[in-house]
This record gives C-alpha cells, structure tokens and sequence, in this order.
C-alpha cells in the first residue's frame, strides 16, 4: 500500500494538534483546581472574619444597652 507525503503531513499534523489541545484542556483544569483552592480558602478566611465581627457587634451592643440604662419618666411613678 503506497501512503502519499500529503497524507503522512496531514495526520501528523492531526495528531500534532490533537496532543496540543488535550495539553491545553489539562493546563486548564489544573489552573481552575489552583484558583477554587485560593477561592476555597479565602471563603474560610473571610467567614472567619465575619464570624469574629458578629461576636464584637454583639457586645458593643450590650454595652451601649448598659449604658443607656432603663427609659427615665418624666413623672415619677407611686
């Protein structure tokens, strides 16, 4: 069976091709795993963060309730 240049070209060409772009989706899914695991990681910071600021709320305002004290009355009650 005789194989023609062109032809040796063209499916070398193919494969070239084919092994270029499988290189590139598996580049690709490596830099997205990369970027959720910072994404992942700054989502955990940032509750941590929020979680610690939700405690602070909560005791400026039991502080602010301490010093306002009870309502005053103009009139005092009998």
């Amino acid at each position: 069976m005789y194989v023609s240049a062109e032809i040796i070209a063209t499916l070398s060409s193919f494969i070239t091709l084919g092994i270029g772009i499988f290189a590139l989706a598996a580049w690709m899914v490596r830099r997205i795993d990369r970027l959720e695991n910072k994404v992942d990681a700054l989502e955990d910071k940032l509750g941590a963060r929020i979680d610690a600021l939700a405690g602070e709320v909560t005791e400026v305002k039991i502080a602010v309730a301490r010093l306002e004290g009870p309502p005053r009355h103009l009139l005092p009650v009998r």
